[in-house]
């Protein structure tokens, strides 16, 4: 069963009522947003997905920080960024994982600025909701480092959404090791989108098949930080892939382990 991640600015009405979740930074939420949209604190999060006591194990501080926002999972929730997409999927990834339903808004802020109808059946919460978060629940997995090291001989195809250069070890951004994980396939997250749009899912099957996945292979998503493995997971979701999992560390924190393989060509 096809699980599509991502809904149309368009077919908003049709969810009924839904939750708005407004991913831009602060000073652009403050500037203009939706009335029924809370903001996600995204600058918090990003950073407690990364850190020991407040990482995905810790459920309380997830189940916490969701209910935080009205979620209560029942009503869905539409994400929406900037339009870059990845701080969108990013959340939405984290949503998805504990068991809120979540889409992500196609084009993000400038696809429903200035159309208020679109937005008529979004509901704002009254204040904190109660959510009881179910870690794994999602459609699409979480990985750590450890679970897919022990997987890299096995059946799992790696779906790398770096770009070029960091896939080659040129761009290291912040690591001291550079390359790309052994067998990794190269797909940058850049060919997934269509003028600020995640492109339709016949046009994403065709760019998996091009860069060697097939449906029915399981799936692993990474980037270097999290967001862009978030966007991959989401379109190969909407490809129609079913055996999909992210690796949220992704490249920054298998790179800092000196006993993971990297490969450089």
């Amino acid at each position: 069963m096809s699980h599509d991640p991502v809904i149309e600015p368009i077919a908003l009405p049709s969810l009924g009522g839904f939750r708005l979740l407004d991913v831009r930074e602060l000073a652009a939420f403050e500037g203009d947003h939706p009335a029924s949209a809370v903001r996600v604190p995204i600058e918090v999060w990003e950073a407690a997905a990364k850190t020991g006591e407040t990482s995905f194990e810790n459920v309380d501080y997830w189940e916490r920080a969701i209910a935080t926002l009205g979620v209560d999972g029942q009503m869905p929730n539409v994400v929406y960024d900037d339009g870059r997409m990845t701080e969108a999927a990013r959340v939405w990834f984290i949503l998805q994982y504990f068991g809120a339903r979540t889409l992500i808004l196609n084009g993000g802020w400038p696809a429903i600025r200035g159309h208020e109808d679109l937005l008529a059946t979004a509901e704002r919460p009254a204040g904190t909701a109660t959510f009881r978060a179910q870690p794994g629940s999602g459609p699409v997995g979480l990985v750590d480092r450890k679970s897919l090291a022990a997987e890299l001989d096995r059946d799992v195809r790696i779906f790398d959404a770096r770009t070029k250069d960091e896939f080659a070890g040129e761009d290291l951004r912040r690591n001291a090791r550079g390359g790309h994980l052994p067998g990794a396939r190269l797909l940058p997250h850049s060919h997934l989108l269509d003028s600020g749009l995640l492109k339709p899912a016949e046009d994403l099957r065709e760019l998996l098949t091009a860069a060697g996945f097939q449906q029915g292979d399981h799936v692993v998503t990474h980037c270097d930080g999290g967001g862009r493995a978030a966007l991959a997971a989401a379109a190969v979701a909407r490809a129609g892939y079913e055996d999909v999992r992210a690796y949220y560390l992704s490249f920054a924190d298998w790179a800092k382990d000196e006993s993971c393989l990297i490969v450089r060509d």
